[in-house]
């Protein structure tokens, strides 16, 4: 049996956590390019007291309907909310679905200068069924074929255009078919062409090479074993593969920095040849949706704003603790970033 291999913690004392409340305001204004499918999350909350008498199902009493920010635009939403400012490049459809965002963009002040019109696709839209906090059944609007040939060049176009007045780039892949090969390794030529970073929020279904050329990647466990194309028998519960299935991706990627989310144990961080483990700050969970869309945005803006690789994790495993504790896609404020880190004991 090989020994174990010991990642070391990142000590996250009173003095880090009071040090990370002084540098949010250095957050103010840090423009990020953002890229992935934009979607509508709807949601129809209500109470089960019977079924129904058509068939054996429940019958859910609605008591409030809500509409939320998803998939990339809850990336845009979290870096405003956290006080950057997103630059949302995306795709939208001629329908209800895109109204409703426009309006939602409107009132969390994402700027939809660069949503690009496609007639041929519909603008996603998820409607979730709950009863109190329990799922009763989800219904999606959407397509996953990729982007024309004529919509992937005006998303280009927008990349050219706005590339020089931000800090980084985030590529959130979805696997709705808006990460085209020819989008991901246009973005990335043009971001390192303007000395600017790329930090991807990868899909499960891809390939590691799938993503080469990015300069950080962002996967949670089961992502990371998927992108690895390694075995994944025996992984989850041992530290050596956890390494390995890390290192491979650095590897396949190209990527110096490899931020594997991992829920309840926090976050193991690849970063050139070290290896940390920082901890989850996460009190109580109601729901994860969105939580890593809330971390790939604290990450982007610590990192540009001047932190490490370890201090900007920390910073976002805080935002992602405050985002687990409410239902659906919610931005995490500045303020509810401060009262998290202040509050940890």
């Amino acid at each position: 049996m090989s020994k174990a291999i010991s990642i070391p913690a990142f000590p996250v004392t009173p003095e880090l956590r009071q040090r990370l409340i002084n540098h949010l305001p250095k957050l103010q204004g840090k423009k990020i390019l953002i890229l992935g499918d934009v979607g509508l999350d709807e949601y129809v909350m209500g109470e089960v007291r019977r079924i129904s008498p058509e068939a054996p199902v429940p019958v859910v009493e609605v008591d409030a309907e809500d509409l939320r920010l998803g998939l990339a635009a809850n990336v845009a939403q979290n870096i405003r909310a956290m006080g950057g400012d997103p630059c949302l490049i995306s795709v939208i459809g001629r329908d209800t679905g895109a109204d409703l965002l426009k309006g939602l963009f409107s009132r969390t002040q994402v700027p939809t200068d660069n949503l690009v019109l496609d007639e041929t696709r519909p603008t996603t839209r998820k409607a979730r069924i709950m009863a109190k906090h329990h799922h009763i059944v989800r219904v999606d609007h959407e397509t996953r074929r990729f982007l024309s040939p004529e919509t992937e060049a005006r998303v280009i176009e927008r990349v050219e255009a706005e590339i020089k007045s931000c800090a980084a780039v985030i590529i959130e892949d979805y696997a709705k078919g808006f990460v085209t090969p020819t989008l991901f390794k246009s973005v990335v030529a043009i971001a390192h062409k303007n000395s600017k970073p790329v930090y991807v929020d990868p899909h499960q279904t891809r390939k590691g090479d799938d993503y080469s050329g990015c300069d950080l990647i962002k996967p949670n466990f089961d992502e990371s074993v998927a992108l690895s194309g390694l075995n994944a028998d025996d992984l989850r519960h041992n530290p050596n593969k956890v390494v390995e299935v890390g290192q491979t991706l650095q590897k396949k990627t190209g990527a110096k920095q490899v931020v594997m989310t991992r829920g309840k144990d926090g976050m193991t961080i690849f970063s050139g040849d070290s290896m940390t483990q920082v901890p989850t700050f996460a009190r109580q969970v109601f729901d994860v949706t969105g939580a890593g869309d809330t971390v790939i945005a604290a990450l982007s803006l610590g990192l540009v704003s001047g932190l490490s690789l370890q201090e900007a994790c920390v910073m976002a495993n805080f935002a992602a603790g405050v985002v687990v504790a409410q239902v659906g896609c919610v931005p995490c404020t500045a303020a509810e970033l401060a009262a998290a880190m202040a509050d940890e004991t």
